[in-house]
Parts: structure tokens; sequence; C-alpha cells
């Protein structure tokens, strides 16, 4: 079986409470689903998202 990647929103700074969690096959997967997760259950914009927050959640997504 390949390798998944995860992405848990609890993991993020400020948002310890959040339940929601993605899994996908590739990096690319994770990072549309956590943008999407952001704008469905967060209200946010990823497209604010400057350099330093890409790069804090990227280092919050794991490879099992």
């Amino acid at each position: 079986m390949s390798a998944a990647f995860t992405y848990a929103c609890c993991d993020c700074e400020g948002m310890e409470s959040c339940p929601g969690k993605v899994t996908a096959a590739t990096e690319d997967e994770v990072w549309k689903l956590m943008e999407l997760h952001a704008v469905v259950a967060h209200g946010e914009d990823p497209s604010s998202w400057d350099n330093d927050t890409r790069e804090y959640l990227g280092t919050l997504i794991r490879q099992e």
C-alpha cells in the first residue's frame, strides 16, 4: 500500500477544538482539502494566507 498524507486541524495553533482531519494520496490533494475545510468550517479565505502561514501549515502535514 502506498503512503498517505494527513492533516489534522487540531494540530494548528488556535484550532485545538476542531475535529477536522483530511487524508489523501498526495500532498497536493491534502492542500486542496485543507483549503476547502478552512472555507467551510472556519469561513477563512485560503488565498489570503501568506507564505509564513502556508509554510507553518505545511509542517503539519504528515506522511503515514
